[in-house]
């Protein structure tokens, strides 16, 4: 994010400088920055934060047990599914919220955060996420 950042002030900033008393060029100095911006938005947004590949080895290791296929065997209401993330994941079904859950555990969950690295988790995260949206296979 920071790179983005830096990249978008320096393609407005040389867009704009003045080399010799030179005439600037507003409107493409305006395109500069809309491109900057542009690029800094793709670059700074991805879909995921974690690797979806290495979140499933993980998951399989350590949450299946309960949540295979995206259900849930202590509480069946609180499933994986989108829905339920919607409604129960406190923040909301986002990776954010996921991580928060498996680092901290609630109820009968246990906390992840002692046992999973950071990544570890961010990757779990990712791979809770993307079947929530397409669907889980049983």
């Amino acid at each position: 994010m920071k790179l983005a950042v830096f990249a978008t002030l320096a393609a407005s900033a040389s867009a704009l400088s003045f080399v010799n008393n030179q005439k600037v060029d507003l409107g493409k100095a305006a395109q500069a920055g809309v491109v900057a911006a542009g690029l800094m938005a793709g670059v700074a947004s991805p879909a995921f934060a974690g690797d979806v590949g290495a979140g499933e080895q993980v998951f399989n290791a350590n949450c299946a047990a309960c949540h295979a296929g995206g259900q849930n065997v202590i509480m069946p209401d609180k499933t994986l599914e989108k829905e339920a993330l919607e409604q129960y994941l406190a923040g909301g079904r986002n990776e954010k919220a996921v991580i928060t859950q498996v680092t901290n555990g609630k109820n009968a969950m246990p906390a992840f955060g002692g046992r999973l690295s950071d990544e570890d988790i961010a990757n779990v995260a990712t791979y809770v996420i993307t079947p929530s949206e397409s669907g889980w296979d049983e």
